[in-house]
């Protein structure tokens, strides 16, 4: 029989299957509930992305293919098996999950990680270094490292392993100083002013310097990474950086474009947020020696928990305030960056189109689109999105054993999802 590899990345309304090989495959399809999006996909259509040709489909036939030129390596990687459902807090039945106790479990790991990062960074660069603490200070929750710890703990247990590896908590170290890096220049793109309530790198230090101690620390992390000599997690991580680049390109390719449809926004989301979870979580699983099968669940684990996280910043930036953001509410739409909520209000208000389509040229036109968007449904609809990512990440959990890493792991989909109850 030949063997072959083929991959598969849910995108809410249509399963994606990304085909690394030239047969042909009867994957499995995620089918779900009508309700969802029974008014999400009316239409054929095909697009071009790149080397990958996507061909969508009615959503009755609820299924597109994708075939590609790229090597496996290169593709988006997970499997999310059966049916989903929307997974249902119950509100009443517990109290709200804080981060500080949904780390406690390896809150001297992270304790370790803290005291490690500003020499990591490079101690030899005062301005690059001054940088660096701005933004590691900032009041970061350290969600990244933490599901690397998490995932290593709750892996070790499945072979056996008694404490976690070097490689292991240099990989967190690795993981934290990519999405640090990530943010200063995200900062820098967006003109941000505000990071976590505090002024942004380039808004202290200038552009410059912004730029250059962003490069530093990729430099710096692709530096340790290559130490860690593991061909397997240095390719997984270097695609993020790629990954990173390809998500920027794809938002600003795309502002104020009305016509960008889900999946687009998905890819994006991808890219931007979920490639480098995943990667965080498969790296701590392929460090701790499981199954590939294994390794696998914990990398859909990742995408899903990173997608979810996505769509559920995207709602706030509708629902919160300045205050609560530490950046202006709406500031996404405010740029031309359309998401899962506006997305999805668009197909109920050509009002919104007319608005977003001037670019907001008249005084309080973006006020009055934020409204439309809340109004046509759009913050509903985007809460059932996440819900659905939320379900297939804790589908992806089932394949560890019970316990206090475990469960960390699933509180964490919820804790992300309350943030929106």
């Amino acid at each position: 029989m030949m063997s072959m590899t083929c991959h598969n990345l849910d995108f809410g309304r249509a399963k994606l299957d990304l085909v690394a090989c030239g047969c042909s495959s009867n994957a499995s399809i995620d089918r779900y509930s009508a309700r969802n999006y029974a008014k999400s996909v009316s239409k054929s259509c095909n697009r071009d992305y790149g080397s990958r040709r996507l061909v969508c489909c009615r959503r009755d036939i609820a299924r597109c293919r994708v075939s590609s030129t790229k090597t496996p390596e290169t593709l988006l990687e997970g499997v999310a098996e059966g049916p989903t459902g929307l997974l249902k807090l119950k509100k009443d039945s517990r109290k709200p999950i804080s981060i500080t106790n949904l780390f406690e479990v390896v809150a001297d790991d992270l304790q370790t990680l803290n005291q490690n990062l500003q020499s990591i960074v490079g101690a030899e660069n005062p301005v690059l270094m001054s940088a660096a603490e701005q933004i590691f200070g900032a009041g970061g929750k350290r969600m990244r490292p933490a599901l690397v710890f998490l995932v290593s703990r709750a892996t070790a247990e499945v072979v056996g392993l008694k404490e976690l590896t070097t490689e292991h908590r240099r990989l967190a170290e690795i993981i934290e100083m990519i999405h640090t890096a990530s943010l200063i220049h995200d900062d820098v793109l967006d003109e941000s002013d505000m990071r976590r309530g505090k002024d942004t790198v380039h808004q202290v230090y200038g552009t410059r310097v912004a730029v250059l101690a962003g490069d530093f620390m990729f430099a710096q992390s692709s530096w340790y990474l290559a130490n860690l000599e593991n061909i397997e997690v240095i390719k997984l991580i270097s695609q993020v950086i790629k990954d990173f680049a390809s998500g920027e390109i794809k938002q600003a390719s795309s502002l104020f474009d009305c016509d960008v449809e889900l999946e687009e926004y998905l890819i994006k989301s991808y890219y931007k947020t979920a490639s480098l979870i995943a990667a965080s979580t498969k790296g701590a699983a392929i460090f701790s020696g499981v199954d590939s099968s294994v390794s696998m669940q914990m990398y859909d684990y990742g995408k899903n928990l990173g997608l979810s996280f996505q769509v559920v910043d995207d709602i706030l930036d509708f629902t919160q305030s300045a205050e609560q953001l530490g950046k202006p509410a709406g500031s996404d739409l405010a740029k031309g960056n359309l998401t899962a909520p506006v997305i999805f209000a668009l197909e109920q208000s050509p009002k919104l189109r007319e608005i977003i389509e001037s670019e907001f040229c008249e005084s309080g036109s973006l006020d009055e689109a934020i409204e439309l968007v809340k109004n046509f449904g759009g913050i509903e609809r985007a809460q059932e999105l996440a819900k659905e990512k939320a379900d297939l990440a804790i589908q992806n959990l089932r394949c560890l054993p019970q316990g206090s890493y475990q469960s960390a792991l699933e509180e964490m989909v919820l804790y992300n999802l309350e943030r929106i109850q």
